[in-house]
């Protein structure tokens, strides 16, 4: 057979000499095939051919941060909150320090509102009979709880209440609706100012304990009267009388244990207006407790025709009051009391009364006497005549004309006293001559009389007043002969009379207890200068007391002492009542004084609620007539 045969499959069978290469070459030129094949980048799917499916690397579940193991979603969901937090927190940093703030930093209580809260605590020191649980002196209790009981047949049932008049326990009534009559008058002018310093409630609690009083001391239900009480408690020691009563004794009004006389009277014109204008004036402080308001409204009628039908002085000669607080005339509280019985119930009679010319030539309201325009529960003129005008007679006509302009036949009588009001306000300026002034700038409205500040708090609280009136009626100010002054002017000259009482004086020296560091500390007052130590001291036992040189152990915050003499002197002695005696008509002019100064000057009256029971003075216009159709 020969060695070279056909391929059955059609190629040639012959074996040629190169492909008889030995195991090693083969394997060498394998080796090399690889390698080209390897050199060649293979894509995914030629990898998964070759290579078949790679081993899944499974993630971990958990976090291992060395102390804890957590969940890894956790640690993500938490890492990312904590990153997104702080780019927040970061965003409104920025933000906060790169857009412009607003500050709204309320101003502190100016020295006004701070004397204010003070001033109004005397008279929570100066009430009779129970006291509240919120009466808020501790060194003080109820007193006087039998006042005016027992007495068979009388027209009073009882006369427990009420304010004590200053250092003894005496209720004078004249003085006390005066001071009734001045707080109620600031709370109608300046309640916003009132509710500002945080005090309206509480003086609308001073005056309604006081109103509240006042009703005991006449049959308030009746229409007509013929007697009234004129005060509770006796004081006067002339002739050397040695009988127990609320001057020769020196006694805590809780413990006082001897009688307490009943004094009344049935011509009493000047008090009966007085305390009818306490009253009426009220009546517009309540006005939104309608009933009780018309309580008063009523009473104050009922002794206004009583002041008309029985007319007469209440301090006749001979009697107590002409020794303690003699009135000098009644004709001025028929003005004074008329005015305010008009605006609580709008009646035209009562505005007629206080118009009238006769009835204020009487009053001295065109006479310029040396006390003419002085403020006070009455003021007296120098010499055997005397005249009586007060400028709150005239003040409140003024405000009429300014505010409701009546026209006639009233605007002849109200021009006649707003020019006798603009006099009265010239009279303050230092420019004019006719009151002195001591070196440290005190105005003397009683002519270096002893007890002065309460002349000065009522004219401060009258020039403040008359100037928010006309920035009220945007008048910017007033003439005095041909010079014309704006109204800074009188606000200057009332900041300047308070702040001398505050301690801008010579001696440095606040004459409002508890007021500043240096202030009275022996002022002339049973209560205050009696140590509260559950020793019942009788009459004479309390004159050590009165008679030691050591301060008071109870202070007797928020009183007005009488003040200094008109060399700027002061002393501060117990004894001497013309120096260190506080009263509560003092304490109400110098209240309505500094709630007027008090706060922002922007605030001004209360143009409105004075008139709330005054009806238009022009009747309304009819509707227009329907229109005409042919």
């Amino acid at each position: 057979m020969s060695m070279y045969g056909r391929d059955p499959w059609g190629g040639s069978l012959e074996i040629n000499a190169a492909d008889s290469a030995t195991d090693d070459d083969k394997s060498r030129n394998l080796n090399d095939l690889d390698r080209a094949a390897l050199s060649r980048t293979l894509d995914e799917t030629q990898q998964s051919w070759l290579l078949g499916p790679a081993e899944q690397k499974k993630k971990k579940k958990y976090v291992d941060l060395g102390c804890i193991i957590v969940s890894r979603k956790i640690f993500v969901w938490t890492l990312g909150s904590i990153v997104a937090a702080a780019l927040l927190a970061g965003l409104i940093t920025l933000i906060v320090k790169t857009v412009p703030r607003h500050r709204h930093n309320h101003a502190p209580a100016d020295n006004y509102s701070l004397a204010l809260h003070k001033a109004l605590m005397f008279f929570n020191a100066q009430r009779s009979g129970k006291l509240p649980k919120h009466n808020n002196v501790s060194w003080r209790g109820s007193s006087c709880l039998s006042d005016g009981k027992g007495k068979q047949g009388s027209f009073y049932k009882d006369l427990e209440g009420g304010y004590y008049d200053a250092g003894d326990a005496i209720k004078f009534h004249f003085p006390a609706s005066f001071a009734m009559t001045m707080l109620s008058w600031s709370v109608i002018e300046y309640s916003a100012k009132y509710e500002a310093a945080g005090e309206l409630n509480h003086v609308k609690e001073i005056i309604k304990w006081g109103a509240d009083y006042f009703l005991k001391t006449f049959n308030s239900s009746a229409d007509t009267i013929n007697t009234m009480v004129a005060q509770v408690g006796r004081g006067d020691t002339s002739g050397g009388s040695i009988t127990p009563n609320d001057h020769y004794c020196w006694m805590r009004p809780e413990d006082i244990d001897y009688e307490r006389l009943v004094t009344e009277c049935s011509h009493c014109s000047d008090l009966a207006t007085e305390m009818a204008a306490a009253l009426a004036s009220a009546s517009i402080v309540f006005k939104d407790n309608r009933a009780y308001s018309l309580r008063l409204v009523h009473g104050a009628r009922t002794l206004f025709q009583f002041a008309r039908d029985q007319r007469g002085r209440y301090s006749e000669r001979g009697s107590e009051a002409a020794i303690f607080y003699n009135s000098t005339s009644y004709w001025d509280e028929f003005v004074w009391g008329g005015a305010w019985l008009y605006y609580a119930t709008g009646n035209d009679s009562y505005l007629q009364l206080a118009t009238n010319p006769g009835i204020a030539k009487h009053a001295g309201a065109f006479w310029g006497g040396p006390d003419y325009g002085v403020l006070s529960w009455d003021n007296k003129l120098a010499g055997a005549q005397i005249s009586y005008v007060v400028s709150y007679n005239i003040i409140p006509k003024c405000r009429l004309r300014l505010f409701l302009n009546p026209g006639y036949p009233y605007e002849e009588i109200l021009r006649t006293f707003h020019n006798q009001t603009s006099i009265i306000m010239c009279s303050y300026l230092p420019i004019f001559t006719k009151f002195n002034r001591t070196r440290g700038g005190l105005i003397e409205l009683n002519h270096g009389r002893p007890q002065p500040l309460q002349y000065v708090v009522n004219a401060a609280f009258l020039a403040t007043l008359y100037s928010d009136y006309l920035e009220a009626a945007d008048t910017p100010g007033w003439y005095c002969g041909p010079n014309f002054y704006s109204t800074n002017v009188l606000r200057d000259f009332a900041k300047t009379q308070i702040d001398y009482i505050l301690g801008k004086n010579p001696r440095k020296m606040s004459f409002v207890v508890g007021f500043g560091n240096h202030y009275p500390k022996h002022v002339h007052h049973r209560g205050a200068s009696i140590p509260k130590n559950k020793i019942r001291y009788n009459c004479k036992g309390g004159w050590k007391w009165r008679d030691t040189t050591k301060p008071n152990p109870n202070t007797l915050v928020g009183a007005m002492v009488a003040g200094p003499d008109r060399h700027d002197g002061f002393h501060d002695v117990r004894t001497n009542y013309n120096y260190t005696e506080p009263t509560i008509a003092g304490n109400a002019g110098l209240a309505a004084a500094l709630v007027a100064l008090s706060g922002e000057k922007t605030t001004g009256i209360d143009k409105n609620t004075i008139f709330s029971a005054v009806p238009p003075m022009f009747p309304t216009l009819p509707p227009p007539p329907a229109p005409w159709r042919p």
